[in-house]
């Protein structure tokens, strides 16, 4: 048997979300791709609804970035605060140059201390100013303590005196060491333990650290700067109204210009610091009434937690407008902010930009475009990839979301042969995979003690299912498939996630997530069952030897009747390896695989899905019995051919049946001979068929029909042409008619012309007088047309999409020679 296998079909991007679509007929299609006919293009069946939506990106219009509105804000902002620092600067150079340096001598007690106290206060100003966002910064390095700064966000008084009460009484190392305790405790391995401060919890003298937290001085610089700005305008209104109307300079030579050097000071810093409470009034109309963080955090549709990206997204960006040009903030966008996140040794940080890149690569809006950004970094997938062997419960959150982007990523081709063939990439996928033997040994870990005692808490069906969900769109491609079988231990996990037990298959329903985490197992063990050439070959034998990948189906197949999906799959499966002549020995002498095939192929009354199933069933049936002997006896063995039979009557089973039934009597042993011989009670039916059918029916029951005659006697043959009013004359007729109609090789029906050919022989060997009869109508002609239009697509039993398998021990060119030898001679 040739154990050669099609290069395997593209499929598209799947969502990860957790839901099955169990309408057979939408995603199989039983009927119309079989393993009895070669496909031009093998088109994998499973998630093709997954795959269309996937890499339709061209239809998809153009979605505006909701965070351009942010980047203009701040750079509008960046404008009103450098026009500000501008004013000031020239308002300080002008009192040094100008009036301390020209008047200084002649500056009146007032002016002197007015100038000194302004210049202190817009200095003060100037400083705080410089250092709030590097504050603001540090706070909302940690998720908890992230917030914009405003006037109406402000903690209440009250509140804000008794937590600093509460936290004055116990010292600093005493407080932070209990926040470290309580961290490192929540089974933190020890190898993971925090050896750097927080900077957003640094305590900048000791016993006052719930003043001088990052996020306290944040809040102080805020208010030292409106009040600095109040106090400025104050002191220049008042001093500009005393000296334009209260104030009497002595008209002197050397004082001609005083009080116009000193109005335009003055006149500065009122512009001065009238400018920074605009861009004051501005952040607070902007971010408290129109809500604009909101408004972004809705339209990028990034939830509850969404506040805490986009703060700390808006921060950097008015950072580069107010620290670079004013234009620096615009080349900013959440893409590029959350993938420098991803680099961060901080928790928080890399769950910011973990959640940002989840949200975006799972949304239909935004997932082209960031799919194809993160797709171009090879760094930001091989941090993707690591992330996904993060182990720490406090760190799940971030683990479960890079799993998300990588199962988008793996859904573009391109993107899935990145992330295959980063070193180490199908080990940390593996680690996502969670099964009763991935705890063995976990007492020499003693995070994973943890991991054991909190299953519940700790999700594992999610990381399963997007595990496998990553692997499935991986096994796309050959060579990732022959990386899957090679990497140590996967396959063993990936048949432990295809057990249910019988309870879990009559009672659950089908959206359960332990039914989706066996359903994407299955759809995996059979993607890489069907795997091309030696790679293949070898997988469907790793396959095969693992004890439980029959067992496990064998338990689907007898409990697993509400469940279709689940029961087709297996199904496919067991073909899949019956490629392999081991592991069609394997799945024989396996007890009830056989008997439970013939019990759904035979089942009545049921629904389209279950048909399909029953499709398949018959496929295995006959895949099982081609070229095996010991099947062939187990079949026969079942008393099962009376129902066979019977089952040619019935238009959803007659083609397996005769299928089933043509190759026990082509391949079954001497000492099945006896059951055989029941087979000859279908040869009316088949003739009829014969007669009567067209396409895939006729061409099963033409090779049915030499098998059939071949165990009658010449007598029993000549009554059986009576009784159906069919005489060799009217078959030799049909058969001519057949060949003509099938001038070249059909890829639906490529054995026709064979069968059609066997049959012509067994009937001039049976009857010397059907020789002149297919003389007189021209079979000579017809068959040197065959002699020079045939295929190597004519010369397998099977085909695994393009590449044919279990080759016919005779060639046609053999057939064509043998048939116009007997005319020869007659």
């Amino acid at each position: 048997m040739d154990h050669h296998h099609s290069p395997q079909s593209t499929e598209g991007g799947g969502c990860i979300r957790l839901q099955i679509d169990y309408k057979l007929s939408d995603n199989w299609g039983s009927g119309s791709t079989t393993i009895f006919e070669p496909q031009r293009e093998a088109v994998s069946p499973i998630d093709t609804r997954d795959s269309s939506t996937a890499d339709d990106s061209s239809s998809r219009p153009t979605a505006q970035a909701p965070e351009k509105k942010l980047t203009l804000f701040a750079l509008q902002l960046a404008v009103l605060e450098k026009t500000a620092t501008g004013l000031g600067a020239l308002g300080f150079i002008w009192a040094t140059v100008v009036l301390l340096g020209g008047y200084a001598i002649k500056l009146g007690k007032i002016d002197f201390w007015f100038i000194t106290i302004i210049l202190l206060i817009e200095g003060a100003r100037i400083f705080s100013r410089s250092h709030e966002l590097e504050w603001q910064h540090q706070s909302t390095w940690l998720i908890a303590d992230a917030g914009v700064y405003s006037f109406w966000t402000m903690e209440s008084t009250s509140h804000f005196i008794v937590r600093a009460m509460k936290r004055i009484r116990k010292p600093v190392s005493e407080s932070h060491g209990q926040e470290l305790t309580d961290k490192n405790n929540e089974a933190r391995p020890s190898n993971r333990l925090s050896r750097t401060w927080t900077s957003s919890e640094v305590p900048l003298l000791p016993y006052a650290d719930w003043f001088f937290l990052s996020g306290n001085i944040s809040k102080l610089f805020y208010w030292l700067q409106l009040l600095s700005a109040l106090a400025c305008i104050t002191l220049s209104v008042v001093r500009i109204v005393q000296l334009n109307h209260g104030d009497t300079i002595e008209t002197d030579p050397d004082k001609k210009n005083f009080r116009s050097a000193l109005n335009v000071f003055y006149g500065l810093a009122l512009a001065e610091a009238f400018l920074f409470l605009l861009e004051k009034a501005y952040w607070e109309w902007t971010v408290t009434y129109r809500r604009l963080l909101e408004e972004v955090n809705d339209e990028c549709e990034l939830g509850i937690f969404g506040m805490i990206s986009i703060r700390r997204f808006f921060y950097d960006a008015y950072s580069e407008c107010v620290n670079g040009s004013i234009f620096d903030g615009l080349k900013l966008d959440l893409i590029s902010f959350a993938t420098e996140l991803l680099a961060s040794d901080s928790n928080d940080e890399q769950l910011i930009g973990a959640r940002i890149l989840q949200k975006f690569s799972t949304n239909p809006r935004y997932s082209d475009y960031t799919l194809q950004k993160i797709g171009t970094s090879i760094w930001v997938i091989e941090r993707l990839v690591e992330m996904l062997y993060w182990k720490n419960p406090q760190e799940e959150e971030i683990r479960r979301a890079a799993a998300e982007i990588v199962s988008k990523l793996a859904g573009k081709k391109q993107n899935s042969l990145r992330v295959a063939g980063i070193p180490g990439a199908m080990e940390s996928i593996s680690s996502l995979l969670y099964t009763q033997s991935s705890f063995d040994g976990a007492a020499d870990e003693i995070w994973e003690k943890r991991i054991v005692s909190d299953r519940a808490d700790y999700q594992f069906s999610a990381f399963n299912n997007l595990g496998l969900t990553i692997l499935k769109k991986l096994a796309r491609d050959h060579d990732n498939c022959e990386k899957i079988g090679n990497t140590r231990g996967l396959l063993p996990k990936i048949i432990d996630l295809t057990h249910v037990g019988e309870r879990l298959l009559k009672n659950s329903h089908d959206r359960d997530t332990q039914m989706l985490t066996i359903k994407r197992s299955l759809q995996l063990v059979k993607l890489l069952a069907i795997t091309s050439g030696t790679a293949g070959t070898r997988l469907r034998q790793d396959i095969s030897e693992i004890v439980f990948t029959v067992s496990n189906i064998r338990e689907i197949l007898k409990y697993g009747e509400r469940h279709p999906m689940l029961q087709i799959l297996g199904i496919e499966i067991l073909t899949s390896l019956a490629f392999e002549d081991e592991a069609t020995e394997k799945i024989g002498s396996t007890g009830g695989i056989i008997r439970q095939l013939f019990r759904i192929f035979f089942k009545e009354e049921l629904s389209e899905d279950q048909n399909h199933v029953r499709v398949s069933a018959g496929e295995a049936i006959a895949m099982l019995a081609l070229n095996s002997k010991k099947n062939c006896c187990r079949i026969s063995n079942q008393k099962v051919i009376p129902k066979l039979v019977r089952a040619l009557e019935d238009p959803s089973l007659r083609k397996h049946s005769a299928r089933i039934l043509r190759n026990l009597c082509a391949y079954g042993s001497d000492d099945c001979v006896q059951q055989l011989k029941g087979v000859s009670a279908a040869a009316p039916t088949v003739l009829l068929a014969i007669m009567s059918a067209e396409n895939k029916l006729q061409e099963v029951m033409l090779g049915l029909a030499t098998q059939v005659f071949r165990l009658m006697t010449p007598r029993e043959a000549s009554i059986t042409f009576k009784q159906t009013g069919i005489n060799e004359t009217k078959l030799a007729t049909k058969l001519l008619q057949i060949l003509k109609f099938y001038q070249y090789p059909s890829a639906k029906v490529p054995r026709i012309r064979r069968f059609a050919i066997e049959l012509a022989i067994w009937m001039m060997k049976n009857n010397k007088a059907t020789v002149r009869t297919y003389r007189a109508i021209g079979m000579e002609e017809e068959l040197e047309i065959v002699r020079e239009t045939t295929s190597e697509m004519e010369s397998f039993n099977i085909f695994s999409g393009s590449v044919g398998l279990s080759r016919h021990s005779e060639t046609i060119h053999s057939l064509v020679d043998n048939a116009l030898d007997l005319m020869a001679d007659e």
